[in-house]
């Protein structure tokens, strides 16, 4: 298992089209993915999970990944969520 702090860096944050674009990115993954803000721990591949959490830009969450494909996994959502 792999857990990361990540900063948001999406113009617009986590609104409804980033949403679907993360989602479709931990989709391609086996490995059981997590976001977590705060208190509130969803699956990163549920759309309607992730937009529970109105995340905006500049917040930090947290990612954990677990499967065998967790390092790509984490490393791709990062790069998403970092606006590379």
């Amino acid at each position: 298992m792999i857990s990361k702090t990540i900063t948001i860096q999406l113009p617009s944050g986590l609104e409804a089209r980033p949403v679907a674009m993360l989602v479709q990115v931990a989709s391609q993954y086996e490995s059981a993915i997590y976001v977590q803000s705060e208190q509130r721990r969803v699956n990163a591949k549920s759309i309607m999970g992730m937009m529970t959490l109105g995340l905006n830009t500049g917040e930090k969450v947290t990612v954990s990944v677990d499967g065998k494909d967790e390092s790509d996994a984490i490393r791709k959502i990062e790069e998403y969520l970092s606006g590379k």
